[in-house]
């Protein structure tokens, strides 16, 4: 079923029930912010959605018999798991395939990157154990490449526990 998130992101409410579309649009101007909407083009719309419930059975639309708004109850029939799903975001397979690509591609950067580093430590150990007197010159950026080792190292673990969660 096609239908507007917002709105059923504001129906779905367990203290939601016996609503005008007024009520509905107040709310969803609000979720919505959206300088540009025009509060009568929102309620046409909400309308319009929640006849699409009414068709479903899903609502009853209660007229005034004197002056008022129109009231819409949920009925028994009322899914908010349908409607709940329409609110949380579906990712298609190409974006996920997309995504993991992305992230695979990280790690490889990670990876190689983690590797320069450690030849730059393993580096300034050899330039040690070779040159001693240089220590206070060495010891500095042996701290950094470490660092920056440890550093890489988590990015790694953070991608790689992404991937294995999927």
């Amino acid at each position: 079923m096609k239908f507007d998130p917002f709105v059923a992101q504001i129906i779905i409410a367990t203290d939601f029930n016996h609503f005008t579309t007024c009520d509905v649009r107040t709310s969803y101007l609000t979720l919505k912010n959206d300088s540009l909407l025009k509060p009568v083009d929102a309620r046409r719309r909400i309308y319009a959605e929640l006849l699409k419930l009414v068709k479903k059975g899903w609502l009853t639309k209660v007229k005034p018999s004197g002056k008022g708004f129109t009231r819409f109850i949920k009925t028994t029939k009322f899914d908010e798991n349908v409607l709940r799903e329409i609110c949380e975001p579906t990712i298609s397979t190409t974006e996920l395939i997309d995504k993991k690509k992305s992230l695979v591609d990280k790690l490889n950067h990670y990876k190689t990157e983690l590797l320069l580093n450690l030849g730059e430590s393993e580096a300034y150990k050899e330039l040690y154990t070779e040159f001693p007197e240089l220590g206070n010159d060495i010891q500095p950026h042996y701290n950094k490449a470490r660092d920056n080792n440890t550093r890489i190292l988590g990015k790694i673990k953070a991608i790689e526990c992404l991937l294995n969660q999927n």
